[in-house]
């Protein structure tokens, strides 16, 4: 029989910082909820990453792993990570009556039925579950022809190979007559930025037709702004396109990462941004946000990207900022720096260059909020005439919520917050701090507002 009483093993960051103990529910969110799949991180390895996520699907209850594979693709916005965890889910009898409605939830593109496909004979080709057969069957008749002829490739596995493995079932003849189009190679071609490009002629002519028809997505519009600009398209239509963009599943870094393809659009990229970000109620009473900038947080998000940890964190600062009236901001690295509460990229600014990108002593940063708050209050209230020490429990220096926006890898101890306190999880290591007292968020969409909102009334710290 295997010993009970036995001490507890001690878990430390990788900076070696004590880190929480948590259970595999909650491992398995802060693996996935920032999961590019297979991408390396600055501390762990991509696949490292992956096998945690296989390793801890059977330690959750079914349920629970549903709910996170749905999360991570409907609020987070993550393609690969949810597909690998329907994947996994197959292979466990108590897991596996789930995932028909997890692949229906999570298959929101024709292209992911696919790939799906190709991950689920990754080791090898074996039989297709039936629980797998019903989960596409119902996520095929989704999309329109538009939506199949877009991504409709000539790849090892396609759409049609799907359509026969799944033998789904349309939902009336316009859909049957559609599938037949699809399997005879028939389909419409849609007019999309990808076709009309490869279909030669002259480039600006193209755009400018795409953006006066209103036919650039705003993903596309975003990831091409750089092409129309080479390609001399009227600046005036870019502009009117940026300030009307409807982008409600664009994650706020996409528009740090235009901006910096297109400096020159930035002003017309912020206005759109604000646009979108501004639809959330506001928050009451005062917010500190903290915003980790060390040297981890300046690795890119993968391989395949110019966008690192740090834009995903002034994305959900610049998010935060519009829904938080009253608030103070500080970067940390190897020290605490107040900067302005500036707006859209003008905070991103202020964040990145806010100091040298170093350490990650949270610990410190926290301990050193609370201080200069206290300073600050014990100044006004009285007048400051020098140091006094921290006082943890004036009610001068509490405010109403601490956020803090980090990778979590510190290199000290954390103390728990005064109040409210949520700690923003924007990667996928394995160990991490913001747990206990701390409300603990993993990801970084502007799902993290309605979290917050969600947690504070049943916060533990309420004060």
């Amino acid at each position: 029989m295997a010993r009970l009483n036995v001490a507890r093993k001690e878990v430390c960051t990788h900076e070696g910082g004590k880190a929480k103990h948590i259970n595999p529910e909650l491992q398995l969110r802060r693996s996935v909820m920032a999961c590019l799949l297979w991408e390396k991180q600055f501390y762990e390895d991509g696949q490292d990453i992956a096998s945690r996520i296989i390793g801890l699907v059977p330690e959750v209850k079914p349920q629970k792993v549903a709910e996170i594979a749905v999360e991570a693709r409907n609020y987070m916005r993550l393609r690969h990570a949810p597909l690998l965890i329907a994947r996994e889910m197959v292979r466990y009898k108590e897991h596996k009556g789930f995932v028909s409605d997890v692949l229906f939830n999570i298959i929101q593109r024709p292209d992911e039925l696919t790939e799906f496909l190709a991950m689920y004979w990754m080791n090898g080709k074996q039989s297709i579950s039936a629980q797998v057969k019903k989960g596409l069957a119902r996520a095929f008749t989704k999309f329109d022809e538009y939506q199949l002829a877009k991504y409709n490739r000539d790849n090892a596995i396609k759409l049609r190979d799907v359509l026969f493995l799944c033998h789904a079932k349309p939902k009336d003849q316009d859909q049957a007559d559609m599938w037949k189009r699809l399997v005879d190679g028939n389909l419409k071609t849609p007019d999309t930025w990808e076709v009309a490009l490869s279909s030669g002629g002259d480039k600006k002519t193209h755009w400018e037709r795409l953006l006066k028809e209103n036919r650039l997505g705003a993903f596309a519009l975003l990831r091409n702004l750089r092409n129309m600009d080479t390609a001399n398209v009227d600046s005036g239509l870019i502009t009117d396109a940026l300030q009307n963009i409807k982008a409600t599943k664009i994650l706020p870094f996409r528009f740090i990462a235009a901006a910096r393809h297109a400096p020159q659009f930035e002003p017309d990229l912020e206005v759109g941004m604000l646009k979108c970000l501004g639809v959330q109620e506001p928050f009451e009473g005062h917010t500190v946000l903290l915003v980790d900038v060390s040297g981890s947080m300046d690795y890119k998000v993968s391989g395949r990207s110019e966008i690192t940890r740090l834009d995903a964190a002034c994305g959900v600062a610049m998010l935060l900022r519009e829904v938080c009236p009253k608030i103070d901001i500080y970067s940390f690295s190897m020290q605490l720096v107040r900067i302005p509460a500036r707006r859209g990229f003008a905070l991103r600014d202020a964040i990145v260059t806010s100091q040298q990108h170093s350490g990650t002593p949270l610990g410190i940063a926290v301990q050193s909020m609370y201080a200069d708050k206290n300073k600050r209050f014990q100044s006004a209230r009285f007048g400051w005439h020098g140091s006094r020490g921290i006082n943890y429990v004036g009610q001068g220096l509490r405010p109403d919520r601490l956020i803090v926006i980090t990778d979590e890898q510190s290199a000290d101890g954390v103390p728990d917050p005064i109040g409210k306190g949520y700690m923003i999880n924007v990667a996928s290591n394995k160990n991490g701090v913001g747990y206990g007292a701390w409300s603990h968020i993993d990801g970084w969409s502007e799902a993290v507002v309605g979290y917050i909102k969600t947690f504070e009334p049943f916060c533990p710290n309420l004060h």
